[in-house]
């Protein structure tokens, strides 16, 4: 079986957990949770970097620092996974949901200004599959109207709008380092603070509460419980392992894009056929992912266990959040439902990960190629 997905492996990891077991200190915020949090800096550009337990738990802090309470109101798509939505549901939020663009799965900035109120306190743009939202229109009214915007940008390290890294454009961005994305930690995230003032207090929420961060560097001679904060400091050993792939983060990205062009190149004879990743020009992916649109759902489903039957695991992705049980009683979609649903049903993403051999990836060019030949 060709896999979906191969957890990122490049050799120096079981060496960087052993110096970390050997130092005494696995708790966190230990020397590899600091050279993790400077690499993210460096690479995007962002002042401040803190690594998180998941990428859930970046949203949470952000929605903390955003002051959500009960009845306020956030935008988002709901083509996205639970966790956009549920970080702003805990604090008591009301999601409403935008529909998307079908050329890049992203919500439509063009209708966000219909879904605001007087209650709309945030913007939550999902950059998916490593591919920018259109960061400008939706900074510009996120000014207009005096609203946050935090960009859920979990699929989007290495990724760029215009030359700026995605996750940066927001008053706060979350990355994610689960062991599905480009570089892993196994379960694992980051917060990323554009402004110097949340600082302190997004060091506190990430310490339980407690000014415990400032004793350990000597700011205090004491600590204690501030504000309200939770666990979501990860293990030395999570940054250890995380570590290793930052230092061959670009290996790792070279290997992911030759096989996303392989595909792309591969496939594109079937463009009438099926629908391809689009790209717009202001933007720079990551290779994320590689996905093809079918006809339709049927169609999908067709596609997907031919692939299965000749050993090739292929996914699709999120059931749209409006019409889960959670979201009819948390939210409401704003406006027509033209793409959300649709475009789902149509989406199925190919094996790309670290390591997957060129073999292995002209093997599925050829599946696809047979099974649409057959039709």
């Amino acid at each position: 079986m060709i896999p979906f997905n191969v957890p990122p492996y490049v050799g120096t990891e079981s060496k960087y957990i052993t110096e970390a077991i050997e130092s005494h200190k696995i708790c966190g915020d230990g020397a590899f949770t600091k050279k993790c949090n400077a690499w993210i800096e460096q690479t995007s550009g962002v002042q401040k970097a803190l690594l998180t337990t998941s990428c859930t738990h970046a949203l949470e802090m952000a929605a903390i620092l955003a002051g959500i309470e009960e009845g306020d109101e956030v935008i988002m798509p709901s083509y996205t996974f639970v966790s956009t939505a549920n970080a702003f549901v805990l604090r008591g939020a009301r999601i409403r949901f935008v529909d998307i663009r079908p050329d890049t799965m992203n919500l439509d900035e063009t209708l966000i200004e219909d879904a605001i109120t007087d209650r709309t306190k945030v913007i939550a743009p999902v950059h998916y599959a490593g591919v920018g939202c259109e960061m400008d229109t939706i900074m510009e009214i996120a000014k207009r109207h005096d609203l946050l915007v935090i960009e859920d940008a979990a699929q989007a390290l290495q990724a760029t709008y215009k030359g700026k890294a995605l996750g940066t454009f927001g008053n706060y961005g979350c990355y994610s380092f689960h062991e599905t994305k480009n570089l892993s930690m196994g379960e694992g995230g980051a917060l990323l603070l554009r402004d110097e003032k949340d600082n302190d207090e997004a060091e506190i929420i990430r310490e339980k509460g407690t000014n415990r961060s400032k004793f350990f560097r000597g700011q205090i001679d004491k600590y204690t419980w501030v504000n309200v904060g939770s666990s979501y400091l990860p293990s030395e050993l999570n940054a250890a392992y995380l570590y290793a792939q930052m230092e061959s983060a670009d290996r790792i990205y070279e290997d992911r894009m030759n096989t996303w062009n392989l595909y792309y190149e591969g496939l594109s004879h079937l463009k009438d056929r099926i629908g391809l990743p689009y790209i717009p020009d202001e933007c720079v992916h990551n290779a994320h992912m590689f996905y093809i649109k079918t006809k339709d759902l049927a169609e999908r489903t067709e596609l997907s266990s031919f692939l299965k039957e000749n050993e090739v695991s292929s996914v699709f992705h999120y059931i749209p959040l409006h019409s889960s049980p959670a979201g009819r009683k948390c939210a409401e979609f704003v406006g027509e439902d033209r793409y959300t649903t649709r475009e789902s049903e149509r989406l199925l993403r190919l094996p790309l990960h670290y390591g997957l051999k060129r073999e292995d990836t002209e093997k599925v060019i050829a599946l696809i190629d047979r099974f649409y030949q057959a039709k």
